[in-house]
């Protein structure tokens, strides 16, 4: 039986938090285990544009959604409205509870707490928004960390985070060594790691 990794579309949501996840989550499904499937799922099925103009169209709505085993929600600055909107933290709420994972990237944390996944629990986000994520009821705030694993539930910070996030979750979805190919496949090495690093490095070629 065929398992399905959901990953949550809204207007103005940070592209590399949904496209991160995206990349490894397919990779894993078409290379590494041929037992998953990757769906993008918004609202309805219309484009969705993103904070940085990018326009998707996603696979399939709230309504044809089929059921999920894992949830990635995105974050961005579309988080501040998706938490007020009912029809959104229904769906979260709902196929939250069905899955075996709860994740997020960066503000997507906040979708999570106001959908009751982050009661006691550790989590993280964008390192902007560690103070507001604070002020979150009953949230055990981590910092300075790429991302947190707490039960069944993932959070990652900023942005790039949520790479490193899904990669360690393809290890909890199957092995090690699945993470390990599935990070090899896309090639996500980075270095040098810091972009102060990389200016040294230039500086040093030029001299």
């Amino acid at each position: 039986m065929t398992k399905t990794a959901g990953i949550l579309l809204f207007p103005d949501m940070e592209e590399l938090d949904f496209a991160g996840p995206y990349e490894v989550l397919t990779a894993f499904a078409e290379y590494v285990d041929k037992g998953w499937q990757v769906v993008t799922v918004a609202q309805t099925t219309e484009a969705v544009t993103g904070a940085k103009g990018l326009v998707v169209v996603p696979h399939c709505s709230f309504e044809t959604c089929p059921p999920l085993d894992v949830i990635v929600v995105p974050g961005g600055q579309g988080t501040r409205v998706e938490v007020d909107n009912k029809t959104l933290m229904d769906f979260v709420q709902s196929r939250g509870r069905e899955a075996a994972w709860v994740t997020s990237v960066c503000t997507g944390a906040f979708i999570l707490s106001r959908a009751g996944f982050l009661k006691a629990r550790r989590a993280t986000t964008h390192w902007a928004a560690i103070n507001e994520l604070r002020a979150e009821p009953e949230v055990e705030v981590v910092e300075n960390q790429r991302f947190v694993h707490d039960g069944n539930v993932i959070t990652a910070a900023g942005v790039s985070a949520g790479i490193d996030m899904t990669l360690y979750l393809v290890g909890q979805l199957k092995d090690i060594e699945a993470a390990k190919l599935t990070q090899r496949i896309i090639e996500y090495y980075p270095e040098p790691p810091f972009a102060e690093a990389a200016v040294a490095v230039a500086g040093k070629e030029a001299s």
